[in-house]
């Protein structure tokens, strides 16, 4: 059975990697431009990064970010975020290691609950979630991208 572990400052190539292989959005550019931002996400208060290897390269990963809220009793906020599985390794549990390990985080940081959008068409992507306890249409999300005319080049 796959587990995952928090991610370490030395994963960056093999996240990199990862996501170059796999059917997700545009990396960070730059080796510069990424190596600054996984610093900056290392170094963030209640944001957690989850991997899970095999034969020593990553091939799972997900993010957890968790922050202060004023309301429900003062409980956090969490949202999971770039939950991306090599093709070659879905099915295998190394997803479902790094979401639970995720979620075990949230219920540890006193998050009242976990939000997580998902915009891929696959039905097997949304039965994966529903399995891990994620319910859809509890709530309807919305969302605003940047303007094309304010995006630096």
């Amino acid at each position: 059975m796959p587990t995952a572990r928090l991610a370490l400052a030395s994963d960056l190539p093999s996240l990199l990697a990862l996501f170059a292989e796999s059917e997700v959005s545009r990396a960070a550019e730059s080796p510069a431009h990424a190596e600054r931002i996984w610093q900056e996400t290392l170094a963030q208060s209640g944001t957690y990064v989850f991997v899970s290897d095999d034969s020593n390269r990553i091939v799972a990963t997900c993010m957890l970010i968790t922050a202060p809220n004023l309301l429900r009793g003062g409980r956090r906020h969490g949202i999971l975020e770039n939950v991306v599985t090599h093709p070659n390794f879905q099915g295998r549990g190394h997803g479902r290691a790094v979401v639970e390990a995720a979620l075990a985080q949230a219920w540890a940081s006193d998050c009242y609950h976990v939000m997580m959008q998902s915009g891929r068409k696959d039905p097997r992507v949304h039965s994966f979630y529903q399995r891990l306890g994620f319910v859809p249409g509890l709530r309807v999300a919305y969302v605003v991208k940047r303007p094309e005319a304010s995006i630096k080049p």
